[in-house]
C-alpha cells in the first residue's frame, strides 16, 4: 500500500444541512481541502434562495468568502449538482433525504444515526474497519439504488472506538463500562440553555445517546466475513453527561480484556498503533490517530482537543482497574473527529480505493 494519488482536479461536493453547527464545520474543513471543493450548499426551505452568508448564523472564525456567495438550495437531489454529498442533517430529516440522494445515484457521507446500524451500511472509521466498505455492493443490490450511504459514528462512539481498537486488536475487549463528559457543541446551536449548564452537569442526553454508545462500537470493531459484519463479542454499559465544555468529548473507561495485559503492555499497544490506512497519507488522516499521554492530569479538552488538527484521540491515565483489567481516559474533538472530519476522511479513503464516481 502506498500514498494515495491526488485527483487531477478538486472534486465538487455538496453539503446538506450546511447552515447548522456541523454543516459549518464541513464548510471550514473543506475550504482549503486539496481534493474536494464545496460546489453546493443545501438546507431547509426557510434558507433556500438566500446566499449562504445570509442564511447561516456563522459561529467560528471567518466564513470562506467563496462559499458565502453560494445560493442555498433545498435538500433535493435534483437541486444539488454534485455526485458526492456530506450530510449534517438532523435525524428527523435524514431518513428520507439521504435515501433520496442515494436512490438518485449520489454518494452520501452521513453523520446522522438513521442508517448506522443497518446491516448493509458501513459504519466506518478508516483506521479501524476499512474492509467494511465491502458492504457497498451488497447495499446497492439490496436497495436497488445506484448511489450509496456511508456513515460515521456517534461523536462519543468515535472517541471510544478509536481508543479501544488497539486494545481489542492486541488483547480482545470483553466488557466496557464508560462514562462520558460531552461538550456543548455536541448539542448543536443554540443547544443547551446557558442557565441549564453554567455551574452544572446534566446527566442525560436525548436521542438514544447511551444506546448508541452501547451498540455502535460492536459493529465498528466487528469483522466482515461472508458478506456481513459480525459484531464484536463485548458488552458495553454507558452513562452520558453534558458538561460546560465548548469542544471535546471525554470518556472515562474501565475495560475487561480477553487476554490480561499490564498497563505498560496496554500503553505500548496504544502508542504503537497506527491504524489500517497509515501508508495512504490521506489529507485528513492524523499521523497518530491515538496519542498517549503519561501526564497524570491529561487529557484535557482545553489543552488537547486540537491534537492532530482535531483528528487524533488523546488517551491518558492508563492504569490497573481493581474490578476489571484496565482504566483509561480518552478525549477527542466531537465536531471534527466525531462528525465532519470523520465524514471527510471516509470520502478520502473511498477516493483512494477508487470508490468515488467523479
Amino acid at each position: 500500500m502506498t500514498a494515495a494519488a491526488s485527483p487531477q482536479r478538486r472534486i465538487p461536493v455538496g453539503v446538506l444541512g450546511a447552515t447548522g453547527a456541523v454543516g459549518q464545520t464541513f464548510i471550514r474543513l473543506l475550504a482549503d481541502h486539496p481534493w474536494f471543493e464545496v460546489a453546493a450548499v443545501a438546507a431547509s426551505e426557510r434558507s433556500s434562495g438566500k446566499r449562504y452568508r445570509d442564511a447561516a448564523h456563522w459561529l467560528s472564525g471567518d466564513m470562506p468568502s467563496r462559499v458565502g456567495d453560494l445560493i442555498v438550495t433545498v435538500c433535493d437531489p435534483a437541486e444539488v449538482p454534485a455526485s458526492i454529498v456530506f450530510s449534517a442533517l438532523d435525524s428527523d430529516a435524514a431518513q428520507e433525504v439521504e435515501a433520496a440522494f442515494a436512490r438518485a445515484g449520489k454518494l452520501v457521507l452521513s453523520n446522522a444515526r438513521n442508517f448506522r446500524m443497518d446491516a448493509d451500511v458501513p459504519l466506518l472509521i478508516p483506521e479501524v474497519n476499512p474492509d467494511h466498505l465491502a458492504l457497498l455492493p451488497i447495499q446497492r443490490a439490496a436497495r436497488n439504488w445506484s448511489g450509496a450511504i456511508v456513515t460515521n459514528s456517534n461523536c462519543s462512539t468515535m472517541v471510544i472506538a478509536l481508543a479501544l481498537a488497539p486494545l481489542h486488536q492486541a488483547f480482545g475487549v470483553e466488557q466496557l463500562f464508560v462514562t462520558t463528559l460531552q461538550a456543548l457543541s455536541g448539542a448543536g446551536y443554540p443547544g443547551v440553555p446557558s442557565l441549564d449548564i453554567l455551574g452544572n452537569i446534566i446527566p442525560f442526553i436525548g436521542g438514544g445517546e447511551e444506546e448508541k454508545i452501547e451498540s455502535e462500537p460492536l459493529k465498528i470493531l466487528g469483522t466482515f466475513e461472508r458478506g456481513a459484519v459480525t459484531p464484536a463479542c463485548m458488552r458495553v454499559s454507558a452513562q452520558v453527561n453534558r458538561v460546560a465544555v465548548e469542544h471535546g468529548h471525554t470518556a472515562c473507561m474501565s475495560v475487561k480484556l480477553a487476554t490480561a495485559a499490564t498497563p505498560e503492555e496496554a500503553t505500548h499497544a496504544l502508542r504503537s498503533w497506527t491504524g489500517a490506512i497509515a501508508e495512504l497519507a490521506l489529507p485528513s488522516a492524523p499521523a497518530q490517530p491515538v496519542i498517549v499521554t503519561t501526564e497524570r492530569d491529561r487529557p484535557q479538552p482545553r489543552r488537547d482537543v486540537n491534537a492532530g488538527n482535531g483528528m487524533s484521540v488523546v488517551v491518558g491515565r492508563v492504569r490497573a482497574d481493581p474490578m476489571l483489567d484496565l482504566r483509561l481516559v480518552a478525549m477527542g474533538h466531537n465536531t471534527i473527529r466525531g462528525a465532519a472530519g470523520a465524514s471527510i476522511l471516509n470520502a478520502e479513503l473511498m477516493f483512494a480505493r477508487g470508490l468515488l464516481a467523479i
